[in-house]
Parts: C-alpha cells; structure tokens; sequence
C-alpha cells in the first residue's frame, strides 16, 4: 500500500476473496482489497484507495484459524494461513472452473489433490542490507522472503512449509550472504534440497575477485553443500546434485526448475502417465530436466523440447545413464518463437505440454491445427490455460476432464491438468 497518501482508518465487510486471495470489500467507490481477510468478516483498516491494510477482525469468520507462522501478515510467501483447510481447497478448485468458464468451458473438474507432502524442496532467499550499509557490518543483513506487496525483505529464522530435507536452508543462505555482505549488493540465493543435499545457486554478486570466491568455497565446504554456484558458475561441488525420476538420476543444472515438492512431481507424473497409458511415441514439450520425459521412457518413445540447453543436456545425460528405458530424443528448441508445426508433430499419438506461467498461446494454435489425437496440458496459472484451452477447442479438441492440484499450500496459486482428445 502507498505510503504517498494519506491513509484512512475505516471499517469494512468483506464479501469474498478475489484471485490472490485477499479479502474484497465493495464499497460504493469500488471493490477494496484486504490481505488476510475471509468473506463475511468486519474488519478494521487503513485504507489508501483499493488497496487496504488489516488493523484489526472486529467480527471474525468461523472459517478462521490461527496461522502456523509467526511471520504471517509480513512475509509474503503465504496468504492464507488463517483459512481452514475445507473451504481453502474448495476455493483453489472455484479458481479453475472460473478461469474455463471465463471462456465457454465446462469440462468435469476433479476435486482439488493435495500435493504439498512434506513441503517445499526449494526456495528463493533474497539477501538485502538496509540502505545498502552493509559495509558497516553483517548485523545489518535481512535474509529471508520479500513482504507483502514490497521489495523489502522480511528476515525470518525459520519456514514451517520447507520440507525436512531443507532443514540447513535458511542458515547456508545466511552464510553465503554473510561472505558477500561487504559487496553491499542485493541477493538472490537459491537453495534445491537433492538426494546428496543442499545445491545453492547465488545470483546479484556480480564479479568476484579470487579471494572472495575462496571464501565461498570454504563457506561451502564447512556447511556440507553438495554444491555452489555463482550465476551458475561453479564454487565447490562435493556431491552431484542428484534427483530421481522415474528410472533414471538427473544432475540438475544449476539454478535449474525442479516441481515444488516431491509429492506434487509424483501426483502431476502420475496424471499424465494415466492420460497417455498405451500410446507409443509421445511428444514432451517445455520438457525441462525430464520430469514427465523420463517417466514416459519407461513405455514409450519420447522426443522432448525444452528451450534451457543445460537441461537438455542433463536430460539426454540422464537418459544415457539409465537402462531399459525406450528412445529418447531431446531438442533445445524455443517453443514461443518456434513451436512445432502440424508437420513437425504428425506421427505422435499424444503430446504432454508444461509450460511457464505465461501458457503456450503459439504452440496451441499449432495443436489446434495438427492431427494428434490426444493432448494433455499441465499449467501453473488457470488463466493462461483456459485461453490455450479455448484455442484447442476452437481446433477440434473436446476438453475431458481437468484435474486441479495444489503444491503451493497457503498460496493463491494452483495446478492443473487438463486432458484434450480429438
């Protein structure tokens, strides 16, 4: 909320929660946003034109509960701690079949699996110093989430939503920004739990002299990473970084995308190896280290797209380390400036597309226009899909069913995956 005006203390009725789930209060100079609030609650504010700050629940909902952290309200990782699980879920499914009926669509949506598991496998820590005094000492740093709405860091000395093999997350995070503390730069450091341990991948440092980088190193080794990287360039390495999936082990590149939890890659996987059961050449586009690919090699061929080099690479690594898997291909390959055209795709009985949160507008409307008879979408955003979605309906596709999951626990955000046939 801006600090430029001033702000006015008010009371407000909150209707419903809108899409990033804070709480929406309808007044007569429109819809007022209030972050930790639940429909039908009175509540008490600071108001600075739609956007609002909780001062305090006069008239709490009965679907209130006490958060599990103590850094609610400031960190902005989380938005819905205070909801009850029963309604909480409901309202992550309501996210999906709005979004397809925002355009015509009303396949059977499934009920909301939960995939959070142990929590999360990896997070992003930003390291900053206030005013940029670092220089003055390492007491001055803040490690921890950016707050809520801001670019200011909100330091925290524990997570209660990081899986047990994050446990030494937050401390090496702390250690790396300590070393670099004197540079007085903003970081970003980002830390994967794998089967051999901690993997970090530190970026805002900029260049290092010798002796800095010596000093990471020796950081490194003390706190038993299985590896550092600097703007993925190696520090010290003790140990692969190593994943599983399916049949194969993956070296994860650094710094490279890896599903939020364990359970949420096994629950998504599951799902698309059930959409594609008995085809035989499948087409895995915005492929990635192989989470789908890898799995789908164990009963079918595979040609997999991804547009990051390094994760191709470790891919078709992968794939050379692995026995008894079917032929895998791997292509580096733009999928938003080139996506494959009908030509490109005929021959394949099914295609499994994962893209970023932005969709995959221009390779659906090359689906739209192909042959192949069974495509399967895995999405992080409702929205993007259901535009994707209406493109292969438009083309053909009849959307069956759609299948909402959710890793990102106390979060707005939400998965899906939508199976289509022609």
């Amino acid at each position: 909320m801006s600090r430029l005006a001033e702000a006015e203390r008010v009371k407000l009725a909150i209707d419903h929660l809108g899409h990033r789930g804070d709480g929406v209060a309808t007044t007569s100079e429109g819809p007022v946003y209030v972050p930790l609030t639940l429909a039908g609650e009175l509540v008490e504010v600071e108001r600075v034109g739609d956007r609002a700050r909780l001062v305090s629940v006069v008239e709490p909902s009965a679907e209130r509960i006490e958060p599990i952290c103590r850094h609610v309200g400031q960190c902005g990782g989380c938005a819905l701690q205070h909801w009850s699980r029963e309604p909480y879920e409901a309202w992550k499914r309501t996210l999906v079949t709005q979004a397809l009926a925002r355009v015509g669509l009303t396949p059977d949506v499934a009920p909301l699996v939960t995939a959070h598991g142990e929590g999360r496998r990896r997070a992003t820590f930003h390291a900053r110093s206030p005013g940029g005094s670092a220089r003055r000492g390492e007491d001055l740093l803040a490690v921890g989430f950016a707050g809520r709405r801001s670019h200011a860091v909100v330091a925290i000395d524990a997570c209660p939503i990081l899986a047990p093999s994050m446990a030494g997350a937050l401390s090496a995070a702390w250690a790396v920004a300590q070393v670099l503390a004197p540079l007085a730069k903003p970081l970003d450091i980002q830390v994967t739990a794998t089967e051999t341990g901690l993997d970090l991948d530190v970026r805002g440092s900029g260049p290092l002299k010798p002796a800095r980088v010596a000093a990471l190193a020796e950081a490194a080794g003390t706190l038993g990473l299985a590896r550092l990287t600097r703007h993925g360039e190696l520090v010290l390495q003790r140990e692969p970084p190593l994943v599983t999936m399916g049949r194969a082990r993956v070296t994860l590149p650094p710094g490279s995308f890896l599903q939020a939890t364990a359970r949420g890659e096994a629950v998504l996987s599951a799902l698309v190896q059930e959409a594609v059961t008995g085809r035989r050449r499948i087409a895995d586009l915005f492929a990635g280290v192989g989470t789908f690919a890898l799995r789908l090699a164990g009963e079918a061929r595979v040609a997999a797209y991804e547009s990051a080099v390094p994760a191709v690479e470790a891919l078709l690594r992968a794939v050379r380390g692995t026995s008894g898997l079917k032929p895998v291909t791997a292509e580096a390959r733009d999928l938003f400036r080139r996506p494959l055209l009908p030509m490109e795709l005929k021959g394949f009985d099914a295609v499994v597309f994962d893209p970023p949160r932005q969709g995959a507008e221009a390779q659906a409307r090359q689906f739209a226009a192909s042959a192949v008879p069974l495509v399967v979408g895995v999405s992080c955003d409702p929205a993007s899909f259901a535009r994707d979605a209406a493109i292969l309906t438009e083309g053909g596709y009849r959307l069956e069913h759609v299948t909402p999951v959710d890793q990102f626990l106390y979060s707005p955000h939400v998965e899906l995956v939508g199976v289509f046939r022609r």
